[in-house]
């Protein structure tokens, strides 16, 4: 299974497109700063699994159920989604990476800081942040599973 993770896209929906195009993923998972922009994708690939969260600049721009972290497995991975704001991702990932421990999450995936990184904690706990598909950077990540078990992560670019 292919996960196709973008985060911060800022209304920006030309460089999802070419990361979805790209990568032709199984799933989508959008983390916020522009929810409408994973609504977008929803309608651009209805063939593809979405799942989506909403970030700081989402609180007047996305319906009341949309939720600001997620945690359920993706490819019978424990995967643990959210935007980043409110663990204060900006300062350091020690409040998210112990939230996500304690769901037993094995994926964590977040964006905010517009900083794109894919790194694997000594405990086995991948962490990854695609960056801005939107703004700045104008990266996403890449997550491949098989077998129940990450076996690559990556960061693109444009």
């Amino acid at each position: 299974m292919k996960i196709l993770v973008l985060s911060d896209s800022h209304s920006t929906k030309h460089y999802m497109r070419q990361f979805v195009e790209r990568s032709s993923p199984d799933v989508i998972v959008h983390l916020g700063d522009h929810y409408e922009d994973g609504e977008c994708l929803a309608e651009w690939y209805p063939h593809v699994i979405l799942h989506q969260v909403a970030g700081n600049c989402d609180r007047y721009r996305c319906p009341p159920s949309a939720r600001e972290m997620l945690c359920y497995p993706l490819g019978g991975v424990m995967t643990y989604m959210t935007h980043g704001h409110n663990h204060h991702v900006k300062l350091g990932l020690g409040a998210l990476l112990k939230d996500a421990r304690a769901l037993q999450a094995k994926l964590v995936l977040f964006g905010h800081t517009h900083k794109a990184v894919c790194i694997r904690e000594p405990d086995g706990l991948w962490v990854l942040n695609p960056g801005s598909a939107g703004s700045g950077t104008k990266t996403a990540g890449l997550v491949t599973i098989e077998n129940g078990a990450v076996v690559n992560c990556e960061i693109l670019s444009t």
